[in-house]
């Protein structure tokens, strides 16, 4: 019984950090071994969200900060680490810079990603060896920073300028922008103002 509550406790401080849900490996770390994960199914305590991926039948959820978890866990690797971090017009729903509801979830991952499955259609991905300073971790998932995810959306040349615009004057006067990043701010700003790209490369 002693054991059964280790293993059971180990989960549920895994899964408490990601909305309640975990990975196949994360449980077998955690004791539960895979020939038993069936049985958990079965039995109502894990629901089955996608192929390696479950939740605790009991845990409390936010349904869209939970969907944000689902989707970075699905990102993983074969080392069972997820490599996608949101951005562009995710990245600024998830941070209140705008009232659009983007139809799909954007998502950066490395230019080396392949997963053999289809990507599904929510999903919409870009490819670019992010920075560790351009990323910001939340309550389970990654995400590009307030001034990556402006930067992103000025060279895209897919935003409306005036909604950036609204969104980098928010952030700043919410104070999300640190004072050192504020040149690389002022200079995407500028290109939406002059109509003319910044100049150096979007990914410096």
């Amino acid at each position: 019984m002693k054991e059964k509550n280790s293993k059971e406790k180990k989960l549920f401080e895994v899964a408490k950090l990601q909305q309640g849900l975990f990975t196949s490996k994360q449980a077998v770390e955690a004791g539960f071994g895979r020939n038993h994960h069936s049985y958990h199914v079965q039995a109502q305590n894990w629901f089955r969200e996608m192929r390696g991926i479950y939740r605790l039948a009991q845990f409390p959820q936010d349904e869209a900060e939970a969907q944000l978890v689902l989707w970075y866990l699905w990102s993983r690797d074969r080392q069972d680490i997820p490599k996608g971090v949101y951005s562009f017009q995710t990245a600024l729903r998830i941070y209140d810079l705008t009232d659009l509801m983007p139809s799909q979830l954007h998502m950066t991952v490395p230019t080396n990603f392949r997963r053999f499955n289809q990507v599904p259609p929510i999903l919409c991905l870009h490819k670019e060896e992010l920075k560790s300073s351009d990323i910001r971790r939340m309550s389970g998932y990654d995400v590009t920073t307030p001034t990556k995810t402006i930067i992103d959306l000025v060279y895209s040349e897919q935003f409306e300028p005036e909604l950036i615009e609204q969104a980098a004057k928010e952030a700043i006067s919410k104070g999300m922008i640190p004072p050192k990043e504020m040149p690389r701010i002022n200079s995407a700003l500028k290109s939406l103002e002059t109509g003319q790209p910044p100049k150096g490369s979007p990914r410096e």
